[in-house]
């Protein structure tokens, strides 16, 4: 077997802090499918077909946003009024075409999520002229629907246009508490406003409220970072993810260091540190781990829809730039508006990519959904990849990365932080050793 540092890591007392150098990426995968040229006719005939999902997803671009975020490598469009008014109604006469086609009927889906740029910046009277297209499609009992945004703008009647269309997640973009750290990040509001309405969101019986926080954001030290996770603990909200800051090429942070103007931020070792103290004290108060970077404080929180969408699961994908998987084929859609509105306009409805089936999809799934919940279930695994990759689980086990418990891998604390590494080292190791034998 041939093995290198970025597949197990490497021998240290620290593995928190020094297994890998630097996560360079939120997702690893690997490949296994190729593109498709699919026409009209053919695409048509997908949706005359049933789905043979057992699980199903429905995400809904809105890629709109009135700032840019310093950490953000890929904003999209400004969030002009007019411009967002034509392109929601655009989005709902396809939403409602398509809810009535055999594909879409087929199958219930359990959750739908409304994600951007910033869907919240969109008026009140658009929040629920979305929401009532979506209560047109099969969605299962109680299904989790989400809103993506930021609490800056989030008046209370988009609030209640939201709930009364049936939304009942909401899921904001605060990165940080503190007013220097999140107002140098791209944020609107200060920590008094900003924690002042959070709480009163939480405080709605049928609204379940996350926030997302980041750790390692320029100017943020470890005792921000400390006080930035107690302010949302307080907050009475009832879910969290604990994100490491990723220098993403053309990002603000990016430019700004490609210019020599380098910004105190923590380093990979000290990131580490945040994020083991960050997962400790929710833990303290009583905050379940859902994953490796969600927690929750109430069981109305299940973070099904980022569960599912690790998974590789079927999400239909809607608006320009929206990506998915129809049929087991994974599809993006144009990415420019202007692109995306002529396609609608003309009667072209494929999508900007299409590739064919990837034969890794099931197995890729069930690893990352263990990685993801950081215990991977083995006897899920065929039994000539579970022992192929035994071999690589010794040297992950003699650097402090996890521990295996009969049947289970369970991720340290540190294979919880390196986790999207190992992943990438794992789908590097089965490239360079191949399994040339796939028995059950």
């Amino acid at each position: 077997m041939i093995f290198t540092p970025t597949m197990t890591g490497i021998s240290t007392p620290e593995p928190l802090k020094f297994a890998f150098t630097v996560k360079t990426s939120a997702h690893a995968g690997r490949a296994g499918s190729r593109p498709l040229m699919l026409d009209q006719d053919k695409w048509e005939q997908w949706w005359s077909i049933d789905s043979s999902a057992e699980t199903r997803a429905l995400y809904i671009h809105i890629p709109f946003c009135r700032k840019r975020c310093s950490f953000c490598n890929f904003f999209e469009n400004g969030a002009k009024p007019s411009r967002v008014t034509k392109y929601v109604d655009a989005l709902c006469k396809q939403l409602a075409d398509a809810a009535s086609t055999q594909f879409i009927l087929s199958k219930p889906f359990d959750t739908v999520y409304i994600g951007g740029g910033t869907p919240t910046d969109m008026q009140a009277n658009e929040i629920l002229q979305l929401a009532n297209v979506i209560q047109s499609f099969p969605l299962k009992q109680n299904a989790e629907i989400t809103l993506e945004g930021r609490i800056n703008g989030f008046t209370n009647e988009k609030f209640e246009a939201a709930l009364s269309g049936g939304i009942n997640r909401f899921s904001f973009g605060v990165q940080s508490v503190n007013t220097e750290v999140r107002q140098a990040a791209g944020r609107f509001d200060d920590e008094q406003t900003l924690l002042q309405r959070l709480s009163e969101l939480a405080k709605h019986p049928k609204a379940t409220i996350v926030a997302d926080l980041i750790f390692g954001l320029p100017g943020q030290t470890f005792d921000t970072w400390m006080h930035d996770v107690q302010a949302i603990i307080d907050s009475g909200i009832h879910g969290v993810d604990l994100y490491q800051l990723i220098n993403l090429p053309n990002s603000r942070i990016d430019i700004n260091e490609q210019k020599h103007k380098f910004q105190d931020r923590a380093d990979t070792q000290e990131r580490a540190v945040m994020y083991a103290a960050g997962a400790e004290l929710l833990e303290q108060h009583g905050w379940d781990r859902l994953s490796n970077c969600h927690w929750r404080s109430h069981k109305r929180e299940e973070s099904l829809y980022n569960t599912l969408a690790k998974q590789g699961v079927e999400i239909v994908p809607f608006g320009a730039g929206a990506g998915g998987s129809i049929h087991g084929h994974g599809v993006m859609n144009a990415r420019d508006l202007k692109a995306w509105h002529n396609a609608n306009e003309s009667g072209i409805k494929v999508p900007g990519m299409v590739m064919s089936v990837n034969d890794n999809a099931q197995i890729d799934g069930i690893i990352k959904k263990g990685f993801d919940k950081g215990m991977l279930a083995l006897d899920e695994l065929p039994v000539s990849l579970r022992d192929h990759l035994q071999a690589l689980f010794v040297k992950w086990g003699e650097n402090g990365l996890i521990e295996l418990d009969n049947n289970r891998l369970n991720l340290t604390l540190a294979g919880r932080f390196w986790n999207v590494n190992m992943l990438a080292g794992l789908f590097e190791y089965l490239a360079t050793n191949p399994l040339l034998v796939q028995a059950a």
